[in-house]
């Protein structure tokens, strides 16, 4: 059964499984990279400025230091699966050097991976009606958490840059939690600190695999955020609901409120 609610701006929420959506969760846990901010415009920009600037510190043919860089990246992923670090643009800029046949260099390393950070969050700004809905869920005491993979210092950086710090009750990210998602932990771990069950919290994810399929796996109501119909292709991974804006979630718990107080 499918519900959808449509505006003029072509927004659009499904209800796929409507009975999971019959009163307000307890909290909503959000995952961040492509749910709260798009990811892959601010990266691409980021690694540019990465490669120009490495081309000319090292004196490399054009391009020579980007190759290096992907092979360094699945190497790094490679030996570091499903752990925090295996997303190191550090990790991966210290053995791309080292490919190119240089010793370890590691104040060069470090100032390319700030290089990579600094472009990144100056590149990059939160989705539409972000801080309206926690506002709204704040308001309505609904607590909130964030469950994110990569280290903790860059997560925290980016949280603290849109300035969100004050709006979520807790974060956990995968280097916290040991693993990254789908694995339980992380959201295990979330729902610890929230001290709730799986059942009375909402998990808002684009990514089906690490975000939906690790939330249903751990009991929670998923709602995935798509960017364009080819991303709702779910292949055997369902969410309980979808949306493309966040104001169809805001006009989702105002419809929950209405229908409480009928």
């Amino acid at each position: 059964m499918f519900l959808i609610i449509k505006s003029k701006i072509k927004m659009t929420l499904k209800l796929i499984n409507p009975e999971k959506f019959i009163k307000l969760p307890k909290a909503i846990i959000f995952d961040t990279d492509n749910t709260l901010y798009e990811y892959a415009p601010a990266h691409e920009l980021a690694l540019k400025s990465v490669f120009s600037k490495a081309e000319i510190l090292l004196d490399l043919k054009k391009n020579l230091f980007e190759d290096k860089f992907k092979e360094a990246r699945n190497e790094v992923k490679n030996r570091i699966n499903n752990q925090a670090s295996s997303h190191s643009r550090l990790l991966y800029i210290q053995r791309a050097i080292e490919l190119l046949g240089f010793n370890t260099q590691l104040l060069l390393t470090l100032d390319l991976e700030q290089t990579y950070w600094r472009t990144f969050l100056q590149s990059c700004s939160l989705f539409p009606n972000i801080i309206d809905l926690l506002n709204k869920l704040n308001n309505l005491n609904i607590k909130t958490a964030i469950v994110t993979d990569l280290t903790s210092q860059i997560q925290f950086r980016k949280i603290i840059f849109f300035g969100l710090e004050q709006y979520f009750d807790y974060v956990v990210t995968s280097e916290e939690a040991g693993y990254d998602k789908p694995n339980k932990a992380p959201f295990e771990l979330a729902l610890k600190k929230l001290s709730l069950s799986a059942d009375e919290c909402w998990m808002i994810g684009d990514n089906l695999i690490a975000d939906i399929l690790g939330g249903n796996n751990c009991g929670l109501t998923t709602i995935h955020k798509y960017k364009n119909k080819k991303d709702i292709q779910y292949n055997n991974i369902y969410p309980d609901a979808n949306f493309n804006q966040f104001e169809s979630i805001i006009n989702l718990i105002n419809d929950l409120i209405k229908n409480k107080i009928n």
